[in-house]
C-alpha cells in the first residue's frame, strides 16, 4: 500500500536516475523528459555503484530537494550466484552511503516480484516476502536498506513480468516468443503452456514511476495489471502477429503447474484513473516496432 505525500501532483525539481541505460531505466527516462523534470541520467559507464569511490562520487552530484530513482543491478542474465548478489548488494550500499550523507526529498527503489514466494498463487502488498533464490534475496535485501535511511520518504515497487521491444533479457514469455516465431516459424512451450502470469508493458511501468514521483508516494506497491493470461494465450496472441502461420508446440511437462495472479487494488486506490495498456495491445506495439528494426 503506498501513500501520497503530495495530494495534489507536483513535479520534483529533479531526478536522479541510477541504471538509465537499461529496459525498464531508458522507459522511465523517456516519460520523465516528456513530463519536462530536470533529470540526470546516470548509467554504469558514468558511475560504477560497485566502485569503492561511487558513494562519495554519487554524494557530489546530489542536492537535498532531489528525486532518486534506484534501478541500478545485474539482472539474472548476467548471473544468479553469489558473486553477482554481493556486487549488487555493494551497488545498494554505495547508494545509501550517499544518501546518508546528501540526503534526499524521495527515493524509489525498483525491486521485484521475485521476493515473493513462488508457490503463492494470489498476491497483494501484505503477501509475506519469501525469497526462494539469490536474486529474490538480494531485492528483498536492498528494499530494506532503503527503509532504514532515517528521515527520507522511500517508495518500493514490486514489478511483474515486464515486456516492450527493449527488452533484451529474453526471458519466457512475449518477447521471446515473438522472436522465436520469427526466427523459426514456432513457439515452444514449457507442458501446454497452462501456467497464468501478469505481463505489464514497460511503458505502463515507466507511467506510473512517474506519477509516484509526482505524488511523492511512499510505501510498497506491486507493479501489475491485476489480469493474468496464460502462456497458450499469450502464445496465440504472439502468433497473430504473424497472421496465424506460427506453429505453437507444446511440450511433455517436467514441473508441476504454477499460477500467479497480483490483487491490484492499491494500485488502483492510488490511481484510479489508471488505464493498462492491454496485453493484446501491448503485443501487437511490441510486434510493429521490432519488425521496424528489421
Amino acid at each position: 500500500m503506498i501513500t501520497h505525500q503530495n495530494p495534489q501532483s507536483r513535479k520534483p525539481t529533479r531526478v536522479v536516475l541510477l541504471g538509465a541505460r537499461g529496459f525498464i531505466g531508458t522507459a522511465i527516462r523517456r516519460q520523465i523528459e516528456a513530463q519536462d523534470i530536470p533529470v540526470i541520467a546516470l548509467t554504469s559507464a558514468e558511475l560504477d555503484l560497485a566502485e569503492a569511490a561511487a558513494a562519495d562520487r554519487l554524494a557530489a552530484l546530489l542536492k537535498p530537494s532531489d528525486a532518486v530513482v534506484m534501478l541500478a543491478a545485474l539482472t539474472p542474465d548476467k548471473g544468479r550466484d553469489i558473486a553477482t548478489l554481493m556486487k549488487n548488494l555493494a551497488m545498494m550500499q554505495s547508494v545509501c552511503a550517499a544518501l546518508e550523507k546528501s540526503g534526499c526529498a524521495h527515493l524509489v527503489y525498483f525491486s521485484s516480484d521475485a521476493v515473493y514466494d513462488t508457490a503463492v498463487s494470489r498476491v497483494t502488498e501484505d503477501t509475506p516476502a519469501s525469497p526462494q533464490d539469490l536474486y529474490g534475496a538480494m531485492h528483498y535485501t536492498r528494499e530494506i536498506m532503503a527503509r532504514s535511511l532515517a528521515k527520507i520518504p522511500v517508495l518500493v515497487l514490486r514489478p511483474t513480468l515486464v515486456y516492450g521491444s527493449g527488452d533484451t533479457h529474453n526471458s519466457y514469455g512475449p518477447n521471446r516468443f515473438r522472436r522465436a516465431a520469427q526466427k523459426d516459424g514456432k513457439i515452444t512451450l514449457f507442458g501446454g503452456g497452462e501456467e497464468t502470469r501478469d505481463h505489464i508493458h514497460v511503458d505502463d511501468v515507466a507511467a506510473l514511476t512517474v506519477r509516484c514521483l509526482l505524488h511523492q508516494s511512499t510505501g510498497t506497491l506491486n507493479v501489475a495489471t491485476g489480469i493474468s493470461k496464460s502462456f497458450y494465450e499469450i502464445a496465440e496472441i504472439v502468433a497473430k502477429q504473424f497472421g496465424n502461420r506460427i506453429e505453437i508446440i507444446t511440450t511433455p511437462r517436467a514441473n508441476p503447474v504454477t499460477q500467479r495472479h497480483y490483487d491490484v487494488t492499491n494500485l488502483i486506490k492510488a490511481f484510479p484513473n489508471f488505464r493498462f495498456i492491454a496485453l493484446e495491445d501491448g503485443v501487437a506495439r511490441v510486434h510493429q516496432e521490432m519488425m521496424g528494426e528489421t
